[in-house]
């Protein structure tokens, strides 16, 4: 048995009832976080586009877009929804693969439980730990096997395929075809490039969360793939421990709409935020004190919301003047407000060595604001905020970035609703009533 033999026992054999009671739990948070990343994610400019597109090229009545809840295929649904849930950059990641696992596996889980037409609640639950957990090693491979620093969507793909291919019920042969069929033809996507010029292709995981479906689909008329890359694992253990080693207990969460690296010196400004309320007036300079790859973040004005969130100055200057940095402060209007712009040209960015020598196990900030009249308020050490182990979110912070979220789109009844249905969603006869609930309507 090789590693893709491995794997696709445990695509096909991974059961609610036999996860460990905290890999329960964290596949409900996940889920939760999830769905508010892509509901907020519904209302941005690339969502819209690409619901548009959805409707005008992918045409079906298999499955739902949830920006505005049109039918459409169950390809064009998972690309369109693909791209709304990472559209606002606050989703789920795991930093040794250096990207965003989750919003991989949702988009085509939700496309192919519709198009099977029901799936109980347990067995939604435990193939998306499934999902996770193949995302995650896909990763590991792929980011071990290259010297490219590659998107979520190249090797998300191929989670999306796993998770397509056991919610229609697919035998080990076919998934095994799926598998080589999304990983050949999954966006090969150069990430470095993608943060130099941020655009709406982000980290390419609407095309993977496409290509997952459509190599299933495609899989399960015949096509034949290449021996997926789980039989090319350069350390065994990263398969071998699946169904034993859970990864999605070591995932980060993100509180703030914009680019990890830019994330804990956001957490910087919102301490000085919370001790004094500042007018651009009062602010003659702003340093961010980081490691070297934040600095390497724009600090130009953002001309879109990808721009914004690929940036520092600005999420700086949002941050000290709102207090959060969500996705008002990301969409148009607040995108080019006067007052944040200014204050946005008054931040630095400096290379902290010693911070610089901590990453990237770790991610570290601090912030200093000089004032006109010659104060200095200065943070304390910030790290990335929600970064395992020492410092998950409770489950209480995870329910409160949902409503913040979810809210000002569903409102507070139906942002309630969709958290009773997921804390209970092992226990429903039919997942599908999740997608009625989350649908984002104009």
């Amino acid at each position: 048995m090789n590693g893709t033999d491995s794997a696709i026992q445990f695509i096909l054999n991974c059961t609610w009832d036999a996860l460990p009671a905290e890999v329960q739990r964290q596949s409900r948070r996940c889920l939760l976080d999830l769905l508010g990343a892509l509901i907020a994610g519904a209302q941005t400019p690339v969502a819209r586009l690409m619901a548009d597109l959805a409707q005008a090229q992918y045409a079906g009545d298999e499955a739902t877009v949830l920006a505005g809840g049109g039918r459409v295929s169950a390809i064009g649904a998972a690309l369109a929804n693909g791209f709304a849930a990472n559209a606002l950059d606050i989703d789920d990641g795991y930093r040794p693969i250096k990207g965003h696992p989750g919003v991989t596996v949702l988009p085509p889980l939700l496309a192919a439980t519709e198009r099977r037409g029901s799936l109980a609640g347990a067995e939604f639950l435990a193939t998306l730990v499934m999902g996770y957990e193949i995302a995650i090693r896909a990763g590991l491979i792929r980011h071990a096997t290259s010297t490219t620093y590659h998107s979520s969507g190249s090797w998300g793909a191929i989670a999306g395929a796993a998770v397509a291919g056991r919610v229609l019920g697919f035998d080990a042969a076919t998934l095994r075809r799926a598998l080589g069929a999304a990983e050949y033809h999954a966006p090969i996507a150069p990430m470095t490039k993608g943060i130099d010029t941020p655009n709406m292709g982000k980290d390419s995981t609407g095309w993977g969360c496409m290509v997952g479906v459509a190599a299933a689909l495609m899989a399960a008329r015949g096509f034949t793939g290449v021996e997926p890359l789980f039989s090319e694992s350069p350390q065994p253990a990263w398969i071998a421990g699946l169904g034993s080693v859970y990864e999605i207990l070591n995932l980060y969460f993100k509180p703030y709409a914009c680019c990890r690296w830019a994330q804990p010196g956001i957490a910087g400004a919102l301490e000085i935020a919370g001790r004094a309320r500042l007018a651009p007036a009062d602010v003659a300079s702003i340093r961010v004190y980081a490691f070297e790859a934040t600095t390497t973040l724009s600090r130009a004005h953002p001309r879109d919301t990808e721009e914004a969130q690929y940036n520092l100055s600005y999420p700086i200057a949002a941050a000290l003047l709102d207090g959060e940095v969500g996705p008002r402060q990301v969409l148009p209007p607040r995108l080019f407000d006067a007052d944040v712009l200014a204050l946005a040209d008054r931040v630095e960015a400096v290379v902290e060595p010693a911070y610089e020598a901590a990453f990237p196990a770790k991610a570290y900030a601090h912030v200093e604001v000089t004032l006109r009249d010659g104060r200095r308020l200065v943070s304390g050490r910030k790290g990335a905020q929600w970064q395992p182990p020492a410092a998950p979110p409770s489950d209480a912070e995870l329910e409160a970035k949902f409503r913040w979220l979810v809210e000002p789109l569903l409102g507070a009844a139906r942002a309630g609703e969709i958290i009773g249905f997921v804390a209970e969603l092992e226990h429903a006869g039919d997942a599908r009533r999740l997608i009625d609930l989350c649908v984002v309507r104009e």
